[in-house]
């Protein structure tokens, strides 16, 4: 188990239960797991003191967990005959965006999310989830083709923002962002997204211009990472703390600005503490968002979903 910062204390408790363990497993004679259990119990208390009430520095915390399930988790679990689709056609392959096609409860969908790597081998490939351009417009060729084959869309977001790179920029990475936010308004298919972990900046709003947009309960959505917006508005990246707070960039805030639909509870102490509880959960709003859209029209799921956009900002502003 990988330790956030404010868990320390737990993770004290919780080192002395298993070192405990440990020696009895060495040693048959010893019998320590009345001391073990009361350690137990004690840590599960102090877990749920830690998590009672999360700030928003917090949150974003928890939401970059190097543990917390990943697209590829989500897909290998939720989705079958997952079918990977590589290219923009027009200049390379973005291994941080995952795309294809795949069958979700039987019904043949088109999956697209950030992968950001779950060792240092795989994060250096997956560029930690940061898609420069070839991701945006790889994403863009899958979207087009789930609208002519009718075909539903679901993305899964996770990243701390498009890749700022010198050459990402050099081959039009904000045209690459806005063609696929506009090719989000564009389809005459349900879009269904779901935030499970970061949603940094456009590279996410690329991705999240949905129908339907649900937020794990501890993931984060924001126009930009606290640490940027500190050191923007104080000069100061430390003063990340106080951007968190400004930036309403919770689950629960933005349930109530109306920028997301729905939120999706996860077990004590984060989806890292229980993947497999986090990764079912995503499935069954996936399935009630679902069912919410089928039925729509072309058109009407096209109206829906730019009216969806254009009202946000006039909910939830005295909150």
């Amino acid at each position: 188990m990988n330790y956030l910062e404010f868990e320390k204390p737990l993770a004290e408790i919780e080192g002395k239960a298993e070192e405990l363990r440990a020696m009895a497993r060495a040693n048959a004679e010893m019998d320590v797991e009345q001391e073990a259990a009361a350690l137990d119990r004690k840590a599960a208390t102090l877990l749920q003191d830690l998590y009672k009430n999360l700030t928003p520095w917090r949150k974003c915390q928890v939401a970059r967990h190097p543990d917390r399930p990943h697209c590829r988790d989500y897909i290998e679990a939720l989705f079958a005959e997952y079918t990977p689709l590589a290219g923009d056609r027009n200049f390379a392959e973005d291994n941080a965006v995952m795309g294809g096609i795949a069958r979700f409860d039987d019904r043949p969908v088109v999956v697209i999310g950030h992968e950001k790597g779950f060792d240092t081998k795989t994060r250096l490939e997956r560029n930690f989830g940061m898609a420069r351009p070839e991701g945006y417009r790889k994403a863009v060729r899958l979207m087009d083709m789930a609208d002519r084959f009718r075909m539903p869309v679901i993305t899964l977001v996770d990243t701390p923002g498009a890749y700022p790179g010198k050459g990402a920029e050099e081959r039009g990475q904000s045209e690459a962002i806005a063609r696929a936010t506009e090719k989000c308004l564009q389809i005459g298919v349900p879009l269904l997204s779901v935030i499970i972990g970061e949603g940094g900046s456009g590279g996410a709003v690329a991705f999240a211009t949905a129908n339907r947009v649900a937020m794990l309960e501890h993931s984060v959505y924001s126009v930009i990472s606290p640490e940027g917006c500190a050191s923007i508005l104080w000069k100061d990246a430390e003063k990340m703390r106080e951007a968190a707070e400004a930036l309403r960039l919770t689950a629960q805030d933005l349930l109530k600005l109306g920028v997301i639909d729905r939120i999706i509870a996860e077990p004590l102490g984060g989806a890292q503490r229980g993947r497999e509880q986090t990764i079912e959960a995503v499935g069954r709003n996936l399935r009630v968002m679902l069912k919410e859209l089928d039925g729509l029209d072309r058109a009407a799921l096209i109206s829906e979903r730019r009216r969806k956009f254009l009202d946000m900002g006039s909910k939830g502003l005295a909150a």
